[in-house]
Formats: C-alpha cells, sequence, structure tokens
C-alpha cells in the first residue's frame, strides 16, 4: 500500500490467516530506505520483483491497495508469468483508466485544511452532520487523523513527498490487456480518492476481471465486514463473489 507495514498491520495479520504473507514498506516509507529521487513506478515494480527474487518465491498473488494497486499493477504488466491472482482494491489505472485524487497537492495547505480535506476525500458521505450521528466512523477517523498528526522526521517526510511525486505519473490503462491473471477489482462506493468509475475501467480491461463495490470510502475494508471475508476467499480458493 502506500501506508507503512505498523499502519496495514491488522489487515496482515487478518489475510495471514489464510495464506502466507509477504509485505514490505515501499521505498521511501517506513522501515524501507530513502534514497534520492524522483522515484518511478517502475522502480517500485521492480523493488516488489527483487523481495520475491530475494525470497526465492516465483510467482505469487499480489495484492495492492491504493498506491499499492498501482504499484501492484504495474508488477502485473511488467510480470505477468509472476502473478498467480491479482487483488485491487480502491485504486486507479490512471490516463484514460482515470486517476486518483491528486494527494501532492493537500501538501501546500495547512494542517487543518488539509485533515478536512483528507475526511471527504476518504468517504463522500462524511459530512460534520454525517459524522456526528455516526459515531463509528467519526471514531474512524479520529484515530486516522491521529496517526496523521504523530511528529515525523524530515528525511520520513521527504519519501512520503517523493512518493507522492512518483503517484503523478502511475498510468497502465493501455497495457493492462498484458494481465491474464484472474484479477478481483474491489472498491468502496463513496471512495473521493480512488472513485469506483476508476475501478470499473480496470476492470474492462483485463480479461478475467470481476469487480465488488462495498459500504464504505477508501478504508472500505474497515467499514465493510463482508468485504476482507470475499478478499481472504479470493486468495485462498480463488473464488470471486460473482462465481459463488
Amino acid at each position: 500500500s502506500g501506508a507503512t507495514l505498523q499502519s496495514t498491520e491488522l489487515l496482515i495479520r487478518s489475510l495471514s490467516k489464510e495464506c502466507q504473507v509477504l509485505a514490505h514498506d515501499q521505498r521511501g516509507l517506513g522501515l524501507t530506505s530513502i534514497p534520492d529521487g524522483p522515484y518511478t513506478m517502475a522502480q517500485y515494480s521492480a523493488d516488489a520483483a527483487a523481495l520475491l527474487d530475494h525470497v526465492g518465491w516465483e510467482s505469487c498473488s499480489v495484492v495492492g491497495i491504493s498506491f499499492g494497486g498501482m504499484v501492484a499493477q504495474e508488477f502485473a504488466v511488467t510480470y505477468p508469468e509472476r502473478v498467480e491472482r491479482l487483488m485491487l482494491m480502491c485504486t486507479s489505472a490512471g490516463g484514460s483508466g482515470g486517476s486518483s485524487y491528486p494527494l501532492h497537492t493537500l501538501t501546500s495547505m495547512s494542517a487543518d485544511e488539509r485533515d478536512s480535506k483528507m475526511v471527504t476525500l476518504g468517504d463522500t458521505r462524511f459530512t460534520p452532520e454525517w459524522l456526528a450521528s455516526h459515531p463509528a466512523d467519526a471514531q474512524m477517523m479520529g484515530m486516522r487523523q491521529a496517526q496523521g498528526a504523530v511528529q515525523k522526521t524530515d528525511d520520513a517526510m521527504r519519501g512520503e513527498r517523493l512518493q507522492l511525486e512518483a503517484r503523478i505519473t502511475h498510468d497502465v490503462a493501455e497495457r493492462l490487456h498484458h494481465i491474464s491473471a484472474p484479477t478481483f477489482v474491489a472498491a468502496g462506493r463513496f471512495d473521493g480518492i480512488a472513485p469506483p468509475v476508476n475501478s470499473e475501467a480496470i476492470v474492462e480491461r483485463i480479461a478475467d476481471a470481476t469487480l465488488s463495490l462495498y459500504e464504505g470510502g477508501h478504508m472500505f475494508i474497515a467499514q465493510d465486514p463482508t468485504a476482507i471475508r470475499e478478499i481472504r476467499t479470493f486468495l485462498a480458493t480463488g473464488k470471486r463473489p460473482s462465481e459463488k
């Protein structure tokens, strides 16, 4: 993903109940080094391939969330023979397939403006009135904002900035037809970062792909309990919701 192993720990634990999981922090993030930029999507894809080589995996099921979904698409079109199944969540193909919200533009905002914008981008329903009447959603957003408020080193912020800048150039739309692996695309109905129409565009371009929409936004996997069950089933058995 575009987050860190620490912030995605619960998801990794959940997936590990069905599969052997190999996860990593993308370059510039978390515990991974922060080399000089600029970074490219091709580099992120090559990083994943190098990790597989290092552990001796010829192929695997590939899971990508948000920015990680962009990397997963780049990996799948570059190394199609290494992808057994492809799981894409809340992501975009770029180019003619539609781009995710340009998050790099938020860096010019004040912290309060950025926090407010991220609330409605994360879930387009999340007005102050909605959050006042949906305490579970308000609690989730509070936790997200608390994570974002943690002080970061200058080097960590440099890595995040380089990652966001690499995201600008993401465009695999005209190469997705190279993917032959069974693909499950999942999206939140109220995602303002990677709108569902972008997931529809991905499915249109991959021969063996299906789409499921869930009740939530960019964090639908934490909002709709059906999502994680169906994702785990796909990774363990290859069955998608439409194939039950």
